[in-house]
């Protein structure tokens, strides 16, 4: 088997190597791909979806870890009321909805 995959990887009978170089930088691409800029990509669209779905009264936890309810949307800031306080965050520091947890961006 190693020897086979050492036949690919290098001509013996003299031939131009670039395509098989061209070939393997194109697995590490695909590889990079699939394993680490698709996954962070639906991520990140769940996050949004998630956080578009926001409303008056979900209970929220930003990255800091305060936990409160919906007071007031606006564009990129909500308010919140945790406790007996009222503070104003923005919404992509926003990580859990409800039951909703979307991993850290």
């Amino acid at each position: 088997m190693t020897s086979m995959l050492y036949s690919l990887m290098a001509p013996t009978d003299g031939s131009n190597p670039l395509p098989m170089l061209l070939f393997q930088f194109g697995a590490i691409i695909l590889i990079f791909y699939f394993l680490l800029i698709r996954p962070q990509s639906q991520a990140r669209k769940k996050h949004a979806a998630i956080l578009a779905q926001l409303k008056k009264g979900d209970e929220i936890t930003t990255s800091g870890g305060i936990i409160g309810k919906v007071k007031d949307i606006k564009e990129d800031r909500i308010t919140i009321e945790s406790g007996s306080s009222t503070l104003l965050v923005e919404r992509a520091r926003i990580i859990r909805v409800g039951e909703h947890v979307s991993p850290s961006a």
